[in-house]
């Protein structure tokens, strides 16, 4: 039997109300879609994984408030509170070229495309606002916050686990 692959798409952060409503701080780009009515999330109890399949889904100014088919009730939600939820390889959103996942991103080696010199390695990714940031590790020195820009970020090479890019000047002083 093939083994699924499951990833991440939020965390249940709280319960909401005594209906069985829970809170979801969501960590992928596509909420609507993870998220609509019907759709299968997975949570991990154990070693194992639990469908749950979402009833109802609302916005609540950052949060997604969802309840799940056969989950009434507080009693019911309370021991998912703080789980992960998670799609399955299946249920993941394909990407246009040129567009790629978090996961595939972090752990790159970042290189200098002009000198060619390794600048460190992507440890993970921001979202502040209008565009993402990589957090590079570097050895013996502190962290380079890098924007995710065209102009920064000339190439992503996933075969080769390397992103060619080109420091503006000024940012790290």
């Amino acid at each position: 039997m093939a083994t699924e692959n499951y990833y991440q798409v939020g965390r249940i952060v709280n319960t909401h109300g005594v209906r069985g409503e829970v809170k979801v701080m969501a960590t992928t780009d596509f909420p609507e879609k993870r998220f609509k009515v019907g759709q299968p999330l997975f949570v991990q109890l154990g070693s194992r994984y639990q469908e749950l399949t979402i009833k109802s889904h609302r916005r609540q100014q950052q949060m997604h408030l969802l309840t799940f088919t056969g989950y009434d009730n507080l009693d019911q939600v309370l021991p998912l509170k703080t789980h992960l939820i998670y799609v399955t390889e299946a249920e993941q959103h394909h990407l246009a070229p040129g567009e790629y996942y978090y996961r595939d991103i972090v752990g790159l080696t970042v290189v200098e495309q002009t000198t060619g010199a390794e600048i460190g390695v992507v440890k993970e990714i921001l979202a502040p606002g209008a565009n993402d940031v990589w957090v590079i590790q570097r050895p013996k020195q502190a962290d380079l916050l890098l924007p995710y820009l065209k102009s920064v970020v000339l190439k992503i090479d996933l075969a080769a686990k390397r992103a060619y890019v080109e420091v503006p000047a000024g940012l790290d002083d």
